[in-house]
């Protein structure tokens, strides 16, 4: 089958448009069609230096396959199970959880400590097929667009753990969102003005910024040109907002925190700038601040996320699709962060 592989780490030019064996399934696997592979910022950073992917190429000698986000057709599948047949549409949940640890147990498989990535410590939908354990394939309608299935798994799943599992954002509330021409930033801004909350968002283009506006922010602001803190503290009459979306690290961190009000809450899933930030303690016990970490999201969560897209009532923003060939491009848009929403691979 054809696929886009590396068998070194570095910069776009690894990756390599080659002839790969088709996966053999083992007990309990589905093969998927895929249909479309979305792409994420964390196939850049496994692309680049990730010392996982690292491992896995040294260990077995064999070109890694990346993505995540997978929408695809049943090609095969090595048991009967009475709700999934070859020819059904599916989305591919990424987490891989042991199924066995207390978290996974409780239904808190995103805190699984061996779990794994589909894309990352397996390969992934960079590829014609693609395997995955039966239990992470979901059904989708017809009705649903693969290439907006394609879009969950990744970015909408965490941005809705971060913004309603964990942050529990609440309709009438003021969230920022930083970054919001990205992907888990686009998905953000949807979720939240489906919740029903005042939207500050943030980006670096008037492009961008009248984007964000036509998908439902309130106040847009040029992170580029002016201290959002600032703005934000007049916007709300020095009020602040009751949630930030964090994604970006050590460049936003203090003015993310100094954004907040009054019992505000970040919710973090990213350090795309770098891992450390600092904090005025007692500004933070003063304000009673909640500083909450985020990661993806769980398979009950995504199946929600699934049915709203049916509904119609969440429509996932995408950027552009591509030629499956064309991976290094779409790998190039992301880190020029010249994308808004998903870009999208197409075998």
């Amino acid at each position: 089958m054809k696929a886009v592989a590396f068998s070194e780490q570095g910069e776009v030019n690894v990756l390599q448009y080659q002839d790969v064996p088709k996966p053999t399934l083992e007990h309990d696997e589905v093969l998927v069609k895929v249909k479309v592979c979305a792409v994420n910022y964390l196939d850049i950073h496994a692309r680049r230096d990730r010392p996982e992917i690292k491992k896995k190429l040294e260990v077995t000698g064999t070109p890694h396959i990346l993505g995540s986000d997978i929408a695809g057709e049943i090609a095969a599948i090595t048991e009967d199970h009475p709700q999934l047949n070859v020819g059904d549409r599916v989305l591919l949940a990424p987490c891989i959880p042991c199924g066995v640890c207390s978290d996974c147990i409780n239904g808190y498989e995103n805190l699984c400590d061996t779990q794994q990535l589909l894309g990352f410590q397996t390969d992934g939908g960079y590829a014609e097929f693609v395997k995955a354990p039966v239990k992470n394939a979901i059904q989708i309608a017809d009705e649903l667009p693969f290439v907006e299935a394609a879009a969950l798994p990744i970015a909408y799943l965490t941005a809705w753990h971060m913004l309603i599992t964990r942050a529990q954002l609440q309709a009438g509330e003021d969230i920022l969102i930083l970054g919001a021409g990205g992907s888990v930033g686009s998905a953000g801004l949807q979720i939240a003005k489906l919740v029903g909350a005042r939207i500050f968002a943030t980006a670096s283009t008037d492009e961008k910024l009248a984007r964000a506006k036509h998908y439902g922010a309130d106040v847009t602001i040029n992170y580029s040109e002016v201290d959002f803190s600032e703005v934000i503290l007049e916007e709300t009459n020095g009020r602040g907002v009751d949630v930030v979306l964090e994604h970006v690290g050590t460049a936003t961190w203090n003015k993310s925190i100094s954004s907040l009000a009054k019992n505000g809450r970040l919710v973090s899933c990213g350090v795309t700038t770098g891992n450390i930030g600092e904090i005025n303690i007692r500004k933070m016990y003063q304000k009673q601040l909640t500083i909450m970490g985020s990661a993806l999201g769980t398979a009950t969560e995504l199946r929600t996320l699934v049915r709203l897209a049916e509904q119609r009532r969440l429509i996932p923003i995408i950027d552009r699709t591509l030629p499956l060939q064309n991976a290094a491009e779409a790998h190039q848009l992301l880190e020029s962060r010249k994308n808004f929403g998903k870009v999208c691979l197409i075998p």
